[in-house]
């Protein structure tokens, strides 16, 4: 069967996109463990609008659908339109106010947003992590995919995990943004979108819990 180049332009593109889909939004680290959770586990999600719940009730944020499924307290650490600089600053307060057990960190959506530097936006990303752990504290993080018409998670989450040793979703939020039926805008889930978040999330949570 012949195809003229117009059809073969096209099927080009539908493998790139496909092999760019599942390059860039993959999960797990296998290696990477945290702590049982129990009912008296304090959880910080941590992040901008994507975990303050935007475009959905309070009630229906990941963190509090997450509470729910987890049975035990989950503090929403959201701030929408906050950059990971901003973000590194405000954790400081946060975890020493909150006193976690783990924090859930999905951050830099702003960043990829405002076409940032990608090498700050890591590091800040990074220095997160670090002030986490010196709290002695767990994290697990969730990739935010970068825009554009077909959606990828940038590589530096998967190698900050690597680097970490920390549990990580690079699949989840590429899923959701990906539908339309989970949004409520181009950029945020809606109620459903954010159940599904917080399903993966404790999805995570549980296959990482060292036994």
């Amino acid at each position: 069967m012949l195809f003229d180049k117009k059809t073969i332009c096209r099927m080009l593109i539908c493998v790139c996109a496909v092999l760019l889909f599942h390059t860039g939004c993959q999960s797990g680290n296998g290696s990477a463990s945290i702590a049982p959770v129990t009912e008296k586990t304090v959880i910080l999600a941590f992040g901008d609008s994507l975990t303050s719940g935007y475009g959905a009730s309070a009630q229906e944020s990941y963190p509090s659908v997450l509470g729910g499924i987890l049975k035990c307290k989950v503090i929403n650490g959201g701030v929408p339109g906050e950059v990971t600089s901003e973000g590194e600053v405000r954790i400081q307060a946060l975890i020493k106010e909150c006193r976690p057990d783990l924090v859930v960190l999905c951050h830099g959506g702003n960043d990829l947003l405002q076409k940032m530097n990608r090498q700050g936006t890591a590091d800040n990303i990074r220095g997160m992590i670090r002030l986490v752990r010196e709290r002695g504290a767990d994290v697990v993080m969730l990739a935010v995919p970068e825009p554009g018409l077909f959606l990828s998670a940038p590589d530096f989450y998967r190698d900050i995990a690597r680097e970490a040793g920390i549990p990580f979703d690079g699949k989840i939020m590429c899923d959701i943004l990906s539908d339309p039926q989970l949004k409520s805008d181009g950029v945020h889930p809606n109620a459903k979108g954010y159940a599904k978040m917080a399903d993966a999330v404790a999805d995570l949570i549980k296959r990482s819990q060292t036994r």
